[in-house]
């Protein structure tokens, strides 16, 4: 799935780090051999909430040690904010700093328009 094919115009592209809230993983999914899913993070100084899982999808890449091999590079989140938005949010399976707390990302977020969303 290409992330941006269904990219709308009210949608604001962020392309940030998150910080999950501490303690706040779905450890259900951990037990699946997925990310724990925070319940909330803060951007920007603002604690949101997440109320809701809206789709999921998982992206993949080749292996750059071996042509034909795949590896899982993305889980990515379309969750509902407790603001009423919609967000993207995606965790990288490896971290590309040394930093491995920062695995997660917001991808975009989604103004809550009634007429578009009732």
């Amino acid at each position: 799935m290409t992330v941006g094919s269904d990219f709308s115009r009210s949608q604001r592209f962020i392309s940030e780090m998150i910080q999950p809230a501490d303690q706040s993983f779905d450890t259900s999914r951990m037990m699946m051999g997925e990310p724990g899913l925070p319940k909330s993070f803060n951007w920007r100084n603002k604690q949101l909430k997440i109320v809701r899982v809206i789709k999921q999808w998982k992206e993949t890449g080749r292996c750059t040690h071996s042509a034909s091999e795949m590896y899982l590079r993305k889980h990515w989140y379309e969750v509902k904010l407790d603001t009423g938005e919609r967000a993207r949010i995606y965790f990288q399976r490896q971290s590309k700093s040394n930093n491995k707390k920062s695995r997660w990302c917001l991808f975009s977020i989604e103004k809550h328009d009634p007429a578009l969303h009732a």
